[in-house]
């Protein structure tokens, strides 16, 4: 530090917390996939998961998309706390995503034709690219608490429409398999 003016601040490394993070929640959802949930399972009605899934992935989508017009607008401070709410939904989503698949047994599509075919792709890119955002969210805000703007600003221009798909797609997936809870 020279004359106290020039404040150096050392960047942390967060890339073991991304990886260890990214790794169990990835695992985590993997396994949880298959397991048949839990038997007779009857303190409240579990389909109200799915429901506060797409809730909390509509709120997601919204944060997103007012932290994007926020840091077009050069509004950074309105941007990081949109980005932090949506961090908060995605928390929450994931909450409930596990309780729900620790629960009850996933629910067949039980649709046919085009809207079978629609649906399946849109919940198969879904799936990847929600498993994709986990280390891009948090390798971005990563590099904002860094102060890397340029490495931010980089990874930030796929992270955020990838997120921004992610999110409205879970909702969409949610309205496409609703009848069939």
């Amino acid at each position: 530090m020279e004359n106290g003016s020039n404040q150096y601040k050392q960047k942390r490394n967060y890339r073991p917390a991304i990886i260890t993070i990214s790794a169990i929640l990835i695992g985590a959802i993997m396994i949880l996939s298959g397991m048949p949930g839990v038997e007779d399972f009857d303190l409240f009605d579990v389909t109200i998961l799915p429901m506060l899934n797409a809730i909390f992935n509509s709120f997601t989508f919204l944060f997103l998309l007012c932290a994007l017009i926020a840091i077009l607008k050069r509004k950074v401070n309105v941007h990081r706390r949109f980005i932090y709410a949506a961090f908060l939904t995605t928390t929450l989503f994931l909450v409930t995503y596990v309780a729900h698949h620790v629960l009850a047994e996933s629910t067949a599509y039980g649709g046919s034709g085009f809207m079978a075919v629609f649906y399946y792709f849109i919940l198969i890119t879904h799936i990847v690219l929600a498993a994709a955002i986990v280390p891009l969210a948090l390798t971005s805000v990563a590099r904002a608490w860094n102060m890397e703007n340029e490495r931010h600003k980089r990874i930030a221009r796929w992270t955020m429409p990838l997120w921004l798909y992610v999110s409205f797609t879970g909702v969409l997936v949610y309205i496409l398999i609703s009848p069939y809870y």
